[in-house]
């Protein structure tokens, strides 16, 4: 068993902190003994559910996010509890003692788990080692070495449950383990021949005990199985198997990316077989005009866009079709930047030019025109798969209000038809494209069609607030655009085979007439009963409606509505404004005697004034 030691910045080689002494109750309830077959005293077969485990514990301590540090510091504070709990410590703080677990200890089945959290933490260690050695190659060395230690412990635990106290599952999960985790070091190291030799034993064993158990216990088998076939795959074309490329790009297409090991050598292989077919692609064909195509990157866009649409029209659940909807859409909008570069130069040449052009325009700008199309014309199509599954949700609207989970809306549904309306309103613009009457025409009816569906979910959503007049003008413009894609499509209905059936949204749309007439009559029959003065209150208090009888329960409840409270405000009459009008008009008597007798008073007036001898 490998002690811990300090690394770098000053943590344990488990990385994270938190020793036995913060764990949890949660933590603590770990340190019981796992959950196996007559797991308990001397004797008894132990039993250790070790990829239930370990699936477990990677799910629950940061491998669903791709972080291995943090599941690496939670395998090291488990090793630690562990020893704690066992009484089976590496000496003490001071001095170092390495200890084995051997056979005749083996009385508890923690002592396997122990042995297990050891493989798991250097595993851990190399996968996070392998995150970093993309920017850090020399880290690969130390990855190899904590893959090697991984596979040390993994013996170990396989020797140990050849004891006749396991029992037989935990055995064949125990070889099974080794031999994944030994399939991954031979992965590493290129061992081909090796490494699926492994990995197909480990399939071997999960496919077997599989069979053994019920479809519960039969799920983490099964997904350890799919998880290792594209290795396998990858194994058989580097030995040789030059069919195994074309299954290998399909998981990947179907999975939407593939993770972990293979992830990126899977990339770089179908990058490079790409790129040798592309060495033989010069030109392509698109609405009667062949253009060559010589920058590297739209040559292998272009060979795998067919791919990618079978991908897309083989995949099951929504999440995989929108997964490679955007994976699509990214490798498009990469090519067209590469075209964009190489458009800048041609621009200015052209310029510069002196010859008169006849308004055709050049190779590498129709080029461009045609990665534009195929962008806007994938994202019509990830828009309308959209809306039929937003359609879908709508038709199982009440069961969706049983369950207490969000409904769909007709709004949503207008919103990506508008989407895909825009989208529709650039392709007519393309250069080179303006003169294709056949092209105008397609677009003009596509328009048509999905401004019918437009207008359809606009009309229901007008239903749903029990608008009925605007409802019925709205039905009446879809059958008119429906009309006129029918009158107009004789010629053009190659290319609206992929588009929505028209005939199908008339029908739909004849039902929903007939079914918003009935519904209007008897809202208006509901409100005509509603507006009876004998159970309808108008919201007037009490003391306004004295001579109107009305059944208004409120009255007899806390917050009956008796007067406005507090009272409205009351015009009243101002206080009358009066003009002196006659000021002007008015002599004054003369003051002039007093005021010179004043004046005449002078410096003696003054000082009578002060001690008062004024008379």
């Amino acid at each position: 068993m490998a002690a811990e030691r300090p690394v770098a910045g000053g943590g344990r080689r488990g990385g994270g902190g938190g020793g036995s002494g913060g764990a949890g109750p949660e933590e603590n309830k770990e340190n019981e003994k796992p959950a196996g077959p007559k797991a308990g005293s001397l004797g008894d077969s132990l039993g250790l559910e070790i990829l239930q485990i370990v699936k477990e514990s990677q799910q629950q301590h940061g491998l669903r996010h791709g972080d291995f540090q943090r599941y690496r510091g939670y395998c090291s504070r488990r090793l630690r509890r562990l020893r704690k709990t066992l009484n089976f410590k590496m000496g003490n703080r001071h001095k170092f003692t390495g200890k084995k677990v051997t056979e005749e200890i083996l009385s508890d089945n923690r002592y396997l788990l122990l042995i297990l959290m050891d493989a798991e933490r250097a595993w851990s260690y190399a996968m996070q080692l392998k995150q970093e050695a993309n920017t850090e190659p020399r880290k690969r060395f130390h990855l190899l070495s904590r893959l090697r230690k991984a596979v040390k412990h993994a013996e170990e635990l396989e020797r140990l449950c050849e004891s006749n106290r396991v029992d037989a599952k935990t055995k064949l999960e125990a070889q099974a383990y080794m031999a994944y985790l030994t399939g991954m070091l031979r992965f590493e190291h290129q061992e081909w021949k090796a490494a699926m030799e492994a990995f197909n034993k480990c399939k071997t064993i999960y496919e077997k005990l599989a069979s053994a158990f019920t479809e519960e216990q039969a799920v983490l088998y099964n997904q350890r199985v799919e998880e290792i076939s594209p290795n396998i795959r990858y194994c058989a074309y580097n030995i040789g198997d030059q069919s195994a490329i074309s299954e290998l790009m399909q998981m990947r297409l179907r999975s939407g990316g593939t993770e972990g090991l293979l992830a990126e050598k899977l990339e770089s292989l179908i990058t490079q077989t790409r790129a040798k077919q592309a060495a033989t692609m010069s030109e392509v064909e698109w609405r009667g005009r062949t253009v060559p195509v010589k920058i590297d990157k739209v040559r292998i866009f272009l060979l795998g866009l067919a791919d990618n649409e079978a991908a897309i029209a083989q995949a099951e659940g929504e999440e995989t079709k929108e997964r490679l909807f955007e994976s699509l859409l990214s490798e498009c909008r990469d090519a067209i930047q590469a075209v964009r570069e190489e458009l800048k130069p041609d621009q200015k040449q052209r310029e510069h030019s002196l010859e008169v052009d006849s308004g055709k325009v050049s190779n590498i700008q129709y080029l461009h025109s045609y990665l534009t199309y195929i962008k806007l014309s994938t994202a019509i199509k990830r828009n309308e798969s959209m809306a039929k599954a937003l359609q879908k949700a709508l038709l199982q609207e009440q069961q969706s209000e049983d369950d207490g989970t969000r409904t769909a809306r007709p709004q949503d549904l207008i919103r990506l038809y508008d989407i895909i309306l825009q989208n529709l309103v650039e392709l007519p613009q393309l250069p080179g494209l303006e003169e294709d009457k056949n092209f105008q025409k397609e677009i003009g009816l596509k328009t048509l069609v999905y401004k019918a569906y437009r207008c359809f979910f606009i009309a229901q959503s007008y239903v749903l607030v029990k608008k009925w007049s605007e409802a019925l003008v709205l039905y009446d413009r879809v059958l008119k655009y429906a009309s006129e894609v029918q009158a107009q499509a004789g010629a053009y209905k190659n290319s609206l085979k992929e588009l929505p059936d028209v005939q199908e949204l008339i029908t739909q749309v004849n039902a929903e007439k007939y079914s918003l007439q009935a519904a209007a009559i008897l809202d208006a029959n509901d409100t005509h009963e509603a507006e009876s003065p004998s159970q309808v209150k108008d919201g007037k208090p009490l003391s306004e409606r004295f001579e109107t009888f009305c059944l208004d329960p409120s009255l007899v409840s806390k917050q009956a509505s008796l007067v406005h409270f507090p009272p409205d405000f009351q015009p009243i009459p101002c206080k009358p404004l009066f003009f002196d009008l006659a000021l002007n008009h008015v002599a004054f008597p003369p003051l002039e005697e007093k005021v010179e007798q004043k004046a005449k008073s002078g410096l003696t007036g003054y000082i009578k004034g002060i001690f008062g001898f004024r008379s």
